[in-house]
């Protein structure tokens, strides 16, 4: 297998005038900035519109892209905006939700009124993407509910009664059309960018939750494939349990897979959503793959995750079926978690790589599956994921003796240079594949962290410095990876 490497960083980390990093012009440069590097991959978080909490992982659709990544400045270029429209007062450095949600629909709304709905390829694009309608009415009446979420709409609505929803198609007309205009701008920008990276020989490793949030389209539009009640409201949930980092488990809070209903369909749902992710990308990371096995299952009516249970759920069948309509796919399974027999068999069977994360490797008391002198090729080896502190500052909170054999195995004797050797250390492993947050190459600290788990606000905020691209920082990164043998 061919030695390959790429960057974690998410869009909306990308460096940006308008408040969030967009598919514009330093897109374009950090594709450039990987090519310079030797890079092969590109991986980001989820592309969703997200929701209460800001995360990735909670997003109204398993289709639809964010409209905050439409890059302003190619709308005035396409003559949809004028400069004046997009001039407006600085972002701080990090990312500020609340204010994109007030602004940015705002600006998009003056582009959408200089579109042309008669546009060719615009009438294409509503045509070949069978979810986009759904979507943009759940868009639509949401908007017209205050955006409150799904749980709390009528009954007649959640329900889908066919003549409420006759009357709401036609009051919400011209919201559902600027809903699917700004789906068609981020796709064509998206793809556009995506073009760009891949002539230069850079893949893009995309991010699939296993599961969907309640208040989304896919809940509003495909109801009896979920667990919900007979007013189409959960009856469990998803999360998982109370471990040594949480006393009260996690309660995500996703409605469950209605597995029976999907496996009387022949998983038709699952493999168009997995159909339309590969065509967004050339990787997709399942997120939470043990899910496919075993689902921690725990009642709505409950605030915590304290009285879950587990129960099977049916993914051999499912990626059989998957394998068997859409052929073999370039996926990576998110096995971080408990690992079971059944898991590993899972994994065995499907020869998808598993992940391994350095800074879960060095327990001094006992040899962890995630040392590197353990990995199989079939791996994909992460110093840290968006989830996890950054490497520097990980190396602050490790207690004496597992530094000390941290330090002893990546043969580092000054905790200045300790980031840069772990980085080296996952690059040197026998995995086929390493991806290094961008965060650890520019060895920051806990201001650079991402996404603190179970943690609400102040996530998913982190934006690189515009200035990173210096002569140093590429010389490193490139020397790191051909010293490795992982250079394009």
């Amino acid at each position: 297998m061919k030695r390959e490497t790429g960057i974690l960083l998410h869009v909306t980390s990308l460096p940006s005038e308008h408040g969030i990093g967009t598919f514009g012009r330093e897109a374009y440069k950090f594709v450039d900035f990987l090519e310079k590097t030797n890079q092969t991959y590109w991986q980001i978080l989820p592309l969703g519109p997200t929701s209460y909490g800001d995360s990735p992982y909670q997003s109204f659709s398993s289709n639809a892209l964010n409209p905050y990544f439409i890059d302003l400045d190619f709308l005035v270029i396409d003559h949809l905006l004028k400069i004046e429209d997009i001039k407006i007062s600085e972002f701080e450095d990090k990312i500020d939700y609340g204010r994109l949600y007030q602004e940015r629909y705002l600006i998009l709304r003056k582009a959408f009124k200089n579109f042309d709905l008669n546009k060719h390829e615009f009438k294409e694009f509503v045509r070949n993407n069978d979810w986009l309608y759904d979507y943009a009415l759940f868009m639509a009446i949401k908007k017209g509910y205050d955006d409150i979420s799904l749980l709390y709409w009528p009954n007649e609505v959640r329900l889908r009664d066919p003549l409420t929803i006759k009357e709401l198609e036609e009051k919400y007309h011209d919201e559902i059309n600027f809903q699917m205009f700004m789906q068609y701008i981020a796709y064509f920008q998206y793809f556009n960018l995506k073009e760009y990276a891949n002539r230069r020989g850079i893949k893009i490793i995309g991010d699939i939750p296993i599961y969907v949030s309640y208040d989304s389209s896919d809940c509003f539009t495909n109801p009896k494939l979920f667990q919900l009640d007979k007013d189409n409201k959960p009856t469990h949930v998803a999360g998982v349990p109370p471990d040594n980092f949480s006393k009260d488990g996690q309660l995500w809070g996703n409605p469950l897979y209605n597995w029976e209903k999907h496996r009387e369909e022949n998983f038709k749902w699952w493999i168009e959503r997995i159909k339309h992710q590969t065509n967004l990308f050339d990787m997709i990371r399942v997120d939470h793959f043990i899910g496919f096995v075993n689902y921690f299952s725990i009642p709505a009516n409950e605030e915590t995750a304290k009285n879950g249970k587990w129960e099977k759920a049916l993914g051999r069948e499912l990626l059989l079926k998957v394998s068997e309509e859409l052929g073999n796919l370039n996926i990576i399974a998110e096995d971080l978690g408990v690992i079971t027999d059944e898991v590993r068999a899972l994994l065995k069977e499907t020869n998808y790589p598993g992940m391994k994360l350095l800074q879960f490797a060095f327990d001094s008391r006992e040899e962890s599956d995630y040392i590197p002198h353990l990995y199989s090729e079939n791996s994909i080896a992460y110093t840290g994921t968006h989830d996890n502190e950054t490497t520097k500052e990980w190396f602050t909170k490790l207690n004496e003796n597992d530094l000390t054999y941290c330090l002893d195995y990546i043969n580092c004797d000054n905790l200045d240079l300790a980031t840069d050797s772990l980085i080296k250390e996952t690059l040197k492993s026998k995995a086929r594949i390493s991806i290094i947050p961008m965060q650890d190459y520019l060895n920051l600290g806990s201001e650079a962290r991402m996404n603190t788990p179970s943690t609400l606000g102040g996530n998913w905020q982190w934006r690189l410095n515009k200035d990173y691209q210096t002569e140093k920082l590429i010389n490193k990164v490139r020397h790191f990876t051909n010293l490795y043998g992982r250079n394009r």
